[in-house]
């Protein structure tokens, strides 16, 4: 697994470049639908409940899918 380098950033109102290299947010790392999960949890107060109530899942599968998520993450950290 490699990891994107990021060199440029590059603002898009006044067209300033700054060049070096940038580390990320662990974040975004995750995929899309795992961000959302994550976004969902921190909008509902981090409700298991209400995140399997919306998800129209149980509160153990909502519960095993945060339990992976924290250990894809702490895979991530321990790996930089």
């Amino acid at each position: 697994d490699t990891k994107l380098d990021v060199s440029k950033l590059t603002c898009s109102s006044c067209n300033t470049e700054v060049s070096g290299k940038f580390m990320l947010p662990i974040w975004t790392q995750l995929t899309l639908e795992e961000q959302d999960f994550v976004l969902e949890f921190l909008l509902k107060s981090g409700s298991l409940k209400e995140m399997a109530n919306q998800l129209g899942k149980s509160y153990p599968t909502v519960r095993n899918k945060l339990d992976d998520l924290i250990d894809k993450l702490l895979g991530l950290k321990n790996n930089d």
